[in-house]
C-alpha cells in the first residue's frame, strides 16, 4: 500500500470502457444480502475512490443506478477473514473488471483507498449501470444529489496533491 500524498490522474479519454452482463437484479441481491446477514451477521464495508481528470480537473468515477442514485464503484462488504485491500481488489474487479483473465487491472491503493489507476485500463460496466466521471466541485457539499458519503469526498481529498498527467 502506497503512502505518498501525490495522486497521478490521467485523462478519462485514456481509458477504455465496455459493457458486461449484469450479475444480479436488485431484488435478488437484496434477498442474498438478507441470507448472508442471517448467516454471518454484521460485516465490515470498504469503499474505493477512482480518480481521473478531464479538462485538467480531477473527477471521481461513480456508478449510476437508474437515473438518480450514484455509488462508489469500490463499495462493498468484506468476506469473513478478508483484509481491506484484498476485499477492495475483489470488489473493484467484480464491478469493473472484464470477464477475461487477460484484462485485469493492477489495483493499488492509498489508505483512504484511492485506487491508483495506471495510464490505461479497461473497465467493463454492467449493462444496467452507467459509469460517470463527476468533477469534485459538483460533489462538494451536494448531499441532496450524492448523499452524505460521496458529498464529503472533496474534503477528504483536500490533503492530497493531484499530479495531472496528459498523454
Amino acid at each position: 500500500m502506497m503512502m505518498s500524498s501525490v495522486v497521478n490522474t490521467y485523462p478519462v479519454s485514456s481509458y477504455t470502457f465496455g459493457t458486461k452482463e449484469l450479475k444480479m437484479e436488485f431484488a435478488d441481491r437484496l434477498a442474498c444480502m438478507k441470507v448472508n446477514y442471517m448467516k454471518e451477521g454484521m460485516r465490515t464495508s470498504v469503499e474505493a475512490i477512482l480518480l481521473v481528470q478531464e479538462h485538467n480537473h480531477p473527477h471521481i468515477l461513480l456508478l449510476q443506478i437508474g437515473n438518480t442514485f450514484c455509488k462508489l464503484p469500490g463499495r462493498g462488504r468484506l468476506k469473513p477473514g478478508e483484509n481491506e485491500v484484498e476485499g477492495l481488489k475483489r470488489k473493484l474487479s467484480s464491478k469493473l473488471g472484464a470477464n477475461s483473465p487477460r484484462i485485469q487491472p493492477d489495483w493499488q491503493f492509498k489508505k483512504r483507498f484511492i485506487a491508483h489507476l495506471s495510464e490505461q485500463e479497461y473497465f467493463a460496466v454492467p449493462k444496467n449501470l452507467k459509469l460517470l466521471a463527476v468533477p469534485l466541485f459538483e460533489l462538494y457539499d451536494n448531499v441532496q444529489r450524492y448523499g452524505p458519503v460521496i458529498s464529503t469526498i472533496p474534503k477528504q481529498l483536500s490533503r492530497f496533491q493531484f499530479n495531472v498527467i496528459n498523454n
